[in-house]
C-alpha cells in the first residue's frame, strides 16, 4: 500500500472547501481519507500552510479562521508526519546534491528537500501540482492521477 505525503498547493486548496474550483479535490481526498495510512500531512507542509494563511489574514485583515479550522481538522484525519533530526539531514543531503548540479537552490527548495526527506523516511510519494520541483527527489503525483 503507498504512503501519500501532500504538499502545501494541495493542502491549502483543502483548506477552502467551499470553492467550487476545488470540489473535485475535496472528493478525492474524501474517498481517499476513507482508508487509514494512506494520506499524511508532512510538519512542513503544515507549517507553510498555516504560515500561508495567517499571514493573508493578517495582511488583509481578514479572518482566515474558517480556514485554519479546515487545517486542524484535515491534520486529525490525517497521519502527521512530525520533523525529525534524520529527516533534516537527510534534507541537507538533498539540498546540497541538487546545488552541485546546477538546481536552483532558493527559499522554495529549502521546503521541497524537508518534504521530500520527510516522504522518503516513510518509503511515501508526494502528492502535488510541483511535480517538476519534488520529482527530482522523490516519487510524485498529482491528486487527479492517483486513482481511488
Amino acid at each position: 500500500m503507498r504512503k501519500f505525503l501532500l504538499d502545501t498547493t494541495v493542502l491549502s486548496r483543502l483548506c477552502y472547501p467551499f470553492r467550487e474550483e476545488n470540489r473535485d479535490l475535496i472528493r478525492w481526498f474524501d474517498a481517499f481519507s476513507r482508508d487509514d495510512d494512506l494520506l499524511f500531512l508532512p510538519e512542513i507542509v503544515d507549517y507553510e500552510t498555516r504560515r500561508g494563511l495567517l499571514h493573508i489574514a493578517l495582511r488583509s485583515g481578514q479572518s482566515t479562521t474558517r480556514s485554519l479550522r479546515h487545517l486542524d481538522e484535515l491534520g486529525q484525519v490525517m497521519t502527521y508526519v512530525p520533523l525529525t533530526t534524520s529527516a533534516m539531514r537527510r534534507s541537507a543531503h538533498l539540498w546540497a546534491e541538487a546545488r552541485i548540479i546546477g538546481f536552483p537552490t532558493g527559499p522554495s527548495i529549502d521546503a521541497d528537500t524537508i518534504l521530500a526527506a520527510q516522504a522518503l523516511e516513510i518509503s511515501g510519494a508526494v502528492v502535488t501540482d510541483n511535480l517538476r520541483h519534488l520529482g527530482r527527489f522523490v516519487p510524485s503525483y498529482r491528486w487527479q492521477d492517483i486513482p481511488l
